[in-house]
């Protein structure tokens, strides 16, 4: 139960990096009059702050979980990217992005299944 906790974390905090880097991509779409405007902004400062605070609940994580299942499942963030670039940024997923999907939803399943 103990792990299930900690890792819930690690996934919270993967899935919240996700939504910082989609801040910052939509942060970097906009037209900025100087570079100090353009990276002293509240978007981009705040998706920061979410980077940290990611960042901090992987470490409470890592007191839980065995530092081998961090990497597993931080790789969730590509499945959470993609969604977000297709649903948000109307990007396309081509048969490569699928099977790449595929194979780390497959890798998180067996560490879970066998780890």
């Amino acid at each position: 139960m103990e792990t299930f906790l900690y890792g819930s974390l690690i996934l919270l905090g993967t899935f919240i990096s996700a939504i910082s880097q989609v801040m910052l991509k939509k942060a970097s779409q906009k037209h900025y009059e100087s570079v100090i405007q353009e990276y002293c902004n509240p978007l981009v400062i705040f998706a920061y702050g979410m980077f940290f605070g990611a960042t901090i609940l992987a470490v409470l994580a890592y007191r839980g979980i065995p530092l081998s299942m961090g990497p597993v499942l931080e790789a969730t963030s590509y499945i959470y990217v993609t969604i977000f670039g297709v649903k948000i940024f109307h990007e396309k997923v081509n048969r490569q992005k699928i099977l790449a999907l595929v194979l780390i939803v497959a890798g998180i399943v067996i560490y879970s299944l066998l780890g």
